[in-house]
């Protein structure tokens, strides 16, 4: 037969809500950082480091829910660089450098929408990896 589950109603669980709500807000405090973004054909990944280059914040179109090939779309990476400019904001940032690696479609967008959420851009770099010469070409086919 095992054992009859207990369910309490009540205000039990409200006070441990709340103080895991106010753990996620983050006790560490920026006033500067660097926005790595990596813009591929499939995903949009995002990282928000201090100038140490320590990650503290970090979120992709893939961890938001968005599937498939709408992971590579600008609107997904605009929903993941308002959700990070947001938590930036939160912890006190008021300006930062952008370093953006890849070719996808969500570069720009991701870009504008981390600085409407008030925090001022002071440089872009593109940081896209760029093969000089490549690897060696294959053989011709014989025949």
């Amino acid at each position: 037969m095992g054992k009859k589950r207990i369910v309490k109603k009540g205000n039990e669980g409200g006070a441990a809500g709340a103080r895991g709500a106010a753990s996620r807000v983050s006790k560490r405090k920026l006033s500067t950082g660097i926005l790595n973004i990596e813009a591929t054909f499939n995903n949009t990944k995002i990282s928000f480091t201090d100038n140490t280059g320590g990650v503290v914040l970090w979120s992709s179109s893939g961890s938001l829910g968005f599937s498939g090939a709408k992971k590579g779309t600008p609107f997904a990476a605009a929903k993941v660089g308002e959700l990070i400019g947001e938590k930036a904001a939160a912890m006190g940032v008021r300006d930062a450098q952008v370093h953006v690696s890849g070719v996808g479609a969500g570069r720009e967008s991701a870009i504008r929408a981390f600085s409407s959420k008030g925090i001022q851009i002071s440089s872009i770099k593109d940081m896209t990896p760029v093969p000089h010469n490549g690897p060696r070409p294959p053989k011709p086919r014989r025949v």
